[in-house]
């Protein structure tokens, strides 16, 4: 039998804090969403009032419509801590309109990480809300797209390889202006004649070990995200996977011989 953490859905007044420029986050559609805005002044976002050890987290988000070349939406799981820290990143680099929008990866652990992939999403990801999801166990990290994993990176650790294990993450999300690098590696500047830029959130669900909390829940075989169903890719998992690293992958770290003459351990793993 395994164990469900929590049944009861995530919410933004119960669950997060606004992390920096509280001025620009606003409770739109009564309290039910959560509208982040950037305009010259700032960007803004927000935090979880928990840290989490393993678990899935996922929100879904309407990223900022039309010219948004030169904004960063951003969902990710931060451990803060200054030197040796883990992160899981979901970037949403803006777009000229028209053009598609790309979604970036990384992945920090111990410290290390470099390890960015980027995916050019094959909805418009402006027009209505989509699930966003970091899965994290003791096997493996997925990122998906609605139902869509993106992104696999396994529990490598005997082979000398890094991965998140003991540090609690929380969970963030923010909207920035990064026109220095964000679309087309900083060709592209941000229109300010378009601002302000508006992103949204809603739906939040944290299924995960809090910390502070029960202090065996982190190493609980029996949590659901530890089952034999999620410690790897099912089959229509899989085939969706190689559709998404076939057809829409446009950045892998792994194949970047101008980085890495060697590719990293983990990317011959």
């Amino acid at each position: 039998m395994f164990t469900r953490i929590s049944a009861r859905p995530a919410t933004f007044a119960g669950d997060f804090k606004a992390a920096w420029s509280e001025s620009h986050i606003r409770q739109v559609d009564g309290g039910k969403a959560i509208q982040l805005v950037l305009d010259q002044s700032t960007g803004c976002g927000f935090s979880s009032q928990k840290k989490y050890l393993f678990g899935r987290v996922s929100m879904k988000i309407k990223l900022v419509p039309g010219d948004s070349a030169g904004t960063v939406t951003a969902f990710y799981m931060n451990s803060d801590t200054d030197t040796v820290r883990d992160e899981l990143d979901f970037e949403f680099l803006g777009n000229r309109s028209g053009q598609p929008y790309s979604v970036q990866t990384n992945i920090f652990a111990h410290g290390k990480g470099d390890r960015e992939q980027r995916v050019n999403l094959w909805f418009d990801p402006s027009l209505d809300f989509h699930t966003y999801t970091i899965l994290w166990s003791h096997k493996h990290i997925v990122f998906y797209v609605d139902d869509v994993p993106i992104r696999e990176y396994k529990n490598n650790v005997a082979k000398n390889i890094s991965y998140p294990t003991s540090q609690p993450m929380g969970v963030y999300s923010t909207l920035w202006e990064a026109d220095d690098w964000a679309t087309r590696g900083g060709l592209e500047k941000i229109d300010w004649s378009k601002a302000p830029f508006y992103a949204y959130y809603k739906d939040f669900d944290i299924e995960a070990c809090s910390v502070p909390g029960p202090t065996n829940c982190p190493s609980n075989p029996h949590n659901w995200w530890e089952g034999y169903a999620y410690q790897s890719l099912n089959a229509v998992e899989a085939r969706r996977y190689r559709w998404v690293r076939v057809n829409h992958m446009v950045y892998d770290y792994c194949t970047d011989k101008s980085r890495y003459p060697v590719p990293p351990l983990e990317c011959r793993a």
